[in-house]
């Protein structure tokens, strides 16, 4: 089966393209179980796309060209910080460096230009490293009814979305730019609207221009809703 998809521009990461969490859980939406996401050229806003199954794997396509591409995937042995509190959150917050600088300012899910009840508004900025470990980031998130299901609860592309931008931040604390390569996510819980959730990121491994990076969303009495494992991407310099 194919399924048409298109990216409002409300969902933007950079300005004319969307954010690669958000399109990620749009994919696994149609999927069988956890899954791998790769991004492999920015998608395009308010522009029909075709998903569909070609050998096996789940395609986002615009005409000839292949977008995004899922397989079977997992987030085993991730094991996230633990859980902040919602006040560590808030304080972690306020140093969120992208409110110096930012390589996306309009992103859905963490651009300082975004108003309430337009973007997620996730602003993860440096816990402290003595509790929660060197380079954790964290931020509060409380999901507003535009992200509605029909149940009282977020989507599960916003789930994803709300994963993608705290590992960049961890990712990259003096905020250079980098693409979402891949993201793997497994969502046991939606957030409720209105929930006052904790957001959390945190380094893992960096080698040249990839890194990787794990985050998690928290519900307010600090269960495990949501966690992933991201593949940052540092552009090459001219």
């Amino acid at each position: 089966m194919q399924h048409t998809v298109t990216v409002a521009r409300r969902f933007c990461g950079p300005r004319e393209s969307a954010n690669g969490g958000y399109v990620c859980g749009l994919i696994a939406r149609f999927a069988r179980g956890t899954v791998t996401v790769r991004l492999l050229a920015p998608p395009p806003l308010d522009t029909p796309m075709i998903l569909g199954e070609h050998d096996g794997l789940l395609e986002l396509r615009l005409g000839t060209d292949v977008l995004a591409r899922a397989r079977p995937g997992d987030v085993d042995g991730l094991v996230p910080p633990a859980a902040p509190t919602a006040a560590e959150a808030v304080e972690a917050s306020r140093r969120y460096a992208g409110f110096q600088a930012h390589p996306a300012p309009a992103c859905f899910v963490c651009g300082p230009e975004r108003a309430p009840a337009d973007g997620l508004r996730i602003f993860a900025g440096a816990l402290d490293p003595y509790k929660n470990g060197p380079a954790a980031v964290a931020a509060p998130w409380t999901p507003d009814p535009s992200l509605d299901a029909g149940d009282g609860r977020v989507r599960s592309e916003f789930m994803w979305a709300a994963l993608d931008c705290p590992g960049f931040a961890a990712a990259a604390p003096d905020m250079r730019p980098m693409l979402l390569g891949e993201l793997t996510a497994q969502v046991d819980r939606r957030a409720a609207i209105g929930e006052r959730c904790v957001v959390v990121g945190w380094p893992i491994a960096s080698e040249g221009r990839k890194h990787e990076a794990g985050t998690a969303v928290f519900g307010a009495d600090g269960e495990l809703y949501a966690r992933g494992r991201a593949t940052w991407i540092e552009p090459r310099r001219p």
